[in-house]
């Protein structure tokens, strides 16, 4: 059962509400109105689990490669695909601190909104983004 207390016993019982969201389930903590949920990043993992990025890959008529990520509008050019796959990591990181530094901005876009958990998903996956992504080539742009 998802444990619900109010904000004052929560604030009372800190340390236990933290123990009690880490090691055994989220918390909801109610204030007036507001409500949020308190939960371990394993929890958040498992949440986000559904949420894939697929990053696409296309040779160019110069040799180079393109990659597009679509879910987030993310898109490099590199020499070689190694060097596609840091740049896109590397976007990616940027792309999720932003979002998370301009948050209000983003979360209320109607084209950034649904980007939450991909961000979510790559923040807390932020040493493993390879496990965040599926990649697939495509061949030749025109193809």
């Amino acid at each position: 059962m998802l444990r619900k207390i109010k904000s004052s016993d929560a604030r009372k019982n800190w340390s236990e509400v933290i123990n009690t969201a880490v090691r055994n389930s989220p918390v909801i903590i109610r204030r007036n109105k507001d409500v949020l949920s308190l939960m371990s990043v394993e929890h958040l993992k498992l949440l986000l689990e559904k949420y894939t990025l697929t990053l696409k890959i296309m040779e160019e008529d110069d040799n180079s490669f393109t990659g597009v990520v679509e879910e987030l509008d993310i898109m490099e050019n590199a020499s070689d695909v190694d060097l596609l796959r840091e740049k896109i990591f590397k976007e990616l990181m940027e792309y999720s601190r932003e979002y998370m530094d301009e948050f209000q901005m983003y979360y209320h876009s109607t084209n950034r909104a649904s980007h939450f958990p991909y961000v979510q998903k790559i923040l807390v996956n932020e040493n493993r983004v390879s496990d965040v992504i599926v990649e697939y080539h495509t061949g030749t742009k025109d193809a």
